[in-house]
C-alpha cells in the first residue's frame, strides 16, 4: 500500500528526533560537562531567582570528586586570569577553599571548609564548618568579610558573612550551550555527584508548536 504525504512526514519527524537524540547524548559523553561551567556573559539574576522554564529534556551527568576537582579550578584560573588575588577549591570529604587575604599590607594564608547542602531548586549551600587565617585570631563574620570583598567570584555566587555561607546559584549560570544545570546529588563522602543538565528543545531547532 502507497504511504500517504502524511504519514511520509511522520516517519520523517520521528527519524530526526531519533538522530537528534542521539546526537545529545554522543554530546554529553564527549564534552558536554567541559562546557557547563563555562560562562560567556555577565548575569543580573540573584541567588535563588527562578529561571524561566521552557519545553525541554532532562539528562543526569555524573562525575567523580577529581573531575570536578580539575574542572572547577580551570574555571578558578580563567576568571582569576588578570586578578592579584587567587585560590583553588579542593572536593575531599567537604568543600576546601585555599588561598590569601590581604591584611596589613601583606598577604596571609586562608583556609575554609564549607559542608554543602543541595536546595530544592538546585543550587547549592555552603555551610561554613572552620575557618583560619594564618595566626590570626579574627571571628569568622570578619574573615567571610574579606573573602567578600577580595576574592573575585562569578556572579552567580554570593558570599554572606553574616550567615557565614556562600551561596551557589549554579542554575543561574550563563552557558554558552543555553543549557541548564542543576545539582541532583552532592554527596562528597561518598562520592556521588551528579549534575541534572536541561537541554532546551528550541536549541536544538525543535519549536514548540512541533509537538
Amino acid at each position: 500500500m502507497k504511504r500517504t504525504d502524511k504519514q511520509i512526514q511522520k516517519r520523517s519527524y520521528w527519524k530526526k528526533l531519533f538522530y537528534i537524540l542521539l546526537t545529545i547524548n554522543i554530546v554529553i559523553v564527549l564534552g558536554i560537562f567541559l562546557l557547563i561551567f563555562w560562562p560567556v556573559s555577565s548575569s543580573t539574576t540573584s541567588p535563588g531567582d527562578k529561571v524561566d522554564e521552557q519545553k525541554s529534556s532532562q539528562f543526569i551527568v555524573r562525575t567523580t570528586k577529581q573531575n570536578l576537582n580539575d574542572l572547577v579550578n580551570a574555571y578558578l584560573d580563567k576568571l582569576l586570569d588578570n586578578s592579584s588575588q587567587h585560590y583553588s577549591i579542593e572536593f575531599k570529604d567537604d568543600v576546601h577553599l585555599l588561598g590569601e587575604l590581604p591584611v596589613f599590607s601583606t598577604t596571609i594564608p586562608l583556609s575554609v571548609h564549607f559542608e554543602p547542602f543541595v536546595q530544592e531548586n538546585g543550587d547549592v549551600i555552603l555551610k561554613q564548618k572552620s575557618i583560619s587565617v594564618g595566626l590570626l585570631e579574627l571571628p569568622n563574620q570578619k574573615i567571610m568579610e574579606y573573602m567578600k570583598k577580595y576574592l573575585p567570584m562569578p556572579e552567580w555566587v554570593t558570599v554572606n558573612p553574616k550567615k557565614e555561607e556562600i551561596y551557589v546559584a549554579v542554575t543561574n549560570m550563563d552557558i554558552r550551550s543555553n543549557f541548564r544545570v542543576s545539582i541532583e546529588h552532592f554527596d562528597l563522602e561518598a562520592n556521588n555527584l551528579a549534575f541534572k543538565i536541561h537541554v532546551p528543545y528550541e536549541t536544538l531547532g525543535i519549536k514548540p508548536n512541533n509537538y
